[in-house]
């Protein structure tokens, strides 16, 4: 390749920083996983030493468990085991929570790295383009999105990573698994800053994340999650006027100004959604919505009689999940996810006509079988749903 370095191989090759970059671009998949998981420990712990949660605050988080366990396995009248074993629950630290969580998440980014696979093809009209252009665009091209794909995965689980007090406060489907995760020094913080009881802080968390594992662990609810957000993942296109546009303003001898460059999705992966993902996000904002409506629902037929500071701790929790951080806002682009106010309203008012027109009878056949998950419009129409499913399959 004429014009970009003596042996054609590496784009970068004569330009001393540059150089250095693209090895460490270097991956030996489609997703820079070491990049990923330096990046989002760095995010999580701001580099500083974490110590391992306490034995004792183990076995205690277990005994709380099992009392929830009962509970929502009464109120939901569901299995709360996905694999038949016995349920547990382990706190970690922030940083064993991003790298359990970067693998969990891997084949929803690996599938998102799949969908970027097509090399892009400059436009021949644009101005100054030297010889080899096209080659050169292309082994950049080449080294430099596994190396974004990681650093946007690493960001997005490192700030997860700093508030999410269980593995549910978004309900991405994790791989089938009877235990569940909770982040230790989040919910210790977040106990002191709102002055709550800890353990009506750790059985309210226990009730939520044991109802979103239940409904999250029926095979076609998954299935169907599943599909749907990775059909959204396959629906991003490479934006390469975007990704040169905002290379061109980095200083090469900056490292902080390349992370920031390389960790924002919408250099990669445009701002705009695709006619694709467009058409799929109502349907995965109604699954996401009506989950989230049914797990409200659960916490407060069980917490209202089980903790006694029932209503201040959810006045408290409510208000918090509103508050979008940078990682909620990286797993709705990367994702499709979005839970505000409007989604989490809706899902309540979904459950309120269920009940209202079906009794709790009516409710409970909302995770029969993926014939019975509502339809968007369905949605804000629950006497059309229960119309719609006591016709002949």
């Amino acid at each position: 390749m004429s014009g970009f370095g003596p042996t054609g191989e590496n784009p970068f090759e004569g330009i001393p920083f540059l150089n250095d970059l693209s090895r460490m671009m270097r991956s030996s998949g489609p997703v820079n996983w070491d990049a990923a998981r330096q990046f989002a420990v760095q995010v999580a712990t701001g580099g500083a030493i974490e110590s391992n949660p306490d034995p004792l605050e183990r076995m205690h988080l277990n005994e709380l468990f099992r009392v929830a366990d009962l509970h929502v396995a009464d109120a939901t009248g569901l299995p709360t085991s996905t694999t038949g074993a016995l349920l547990r629950v382990t706190p970690v630290t922030r940083h064993e929570w991003t790298t359990r969580t970067l693998d969990a998440y891997r084949p929803l980014l690996e599938r998102l790295a799949g969908s970027l696979s097509v090399k892009p093809t400059l436009d021949p009209n644009m101005p100054h383009l030297p010889d080899g252009a096209d080659q050169f665009f292309e082994g950049m091209f080449s080294l430099i999105t596994p190396l974004m794909l990681g650093m946007q995965a690493g960001a997005m689980v490192g700030n997860l990573a700093t508030r999410s007090l269980g593995q549910f406060d978004l309900p991405l489907p994790r791989p089938a698994s009877d235990e569940l995760l909770v982040v230790s020094p989040n919910l210790h913080a977040f106990s002191e800053e709102w002055s709550l009881q800890p353990d009506d802080l750790f059985l309210w968390v226990a009730l939520s994340e044991l109802t979103h594992h239940v409904v999250l662990g029926l095979p076609h609810v998954r299935n169907r999650l599943e599909g749907l957000v990775l059909d959204y993942v396959k629906g991003f296109q490479l934006d390469p006027e975007a990704l040169q546009s905002s290379l061109e303003g980095v200083d090469p001898t900056d490292p902080q100004g390349m992370q920031r460059a390389l960790g924002d999705p919408t250099v990669l992966l445009g701002v705009m959604r695709s006619p694709q993902q467009a058409l799929l996000m109502p349907q995965l904002e109604a699954l996401v919505t009506v989950i989230a409506g049914y797990v409200d629902h659960i916490l407060d037929t069980v917490g209202t009689t089980l903790i006694a500071t029932y209503g201040q701790l959810t006045e408290a929790l409510r208000r918090r999940r509103l508050e979008a951080s940078s990682g909620d806002q990286l797993v709705e682009h990367l994702f499709g996810l979005h839970l505000g106010r409007d989604q989490y309203e809706r899902g309540t008012a979904f459950v309120a006509g269920v009940i209202e027109r079906g009794g709790h009878d009516g409710l409970a056949r909302l995770w029969t079988s993926e014939r019975e998950l509502p339809t968007p419009a369905e949605v804000d129409a629950p006497g059309l749903w229960l119309a719609r499913i006591d016709l002949p399959a």
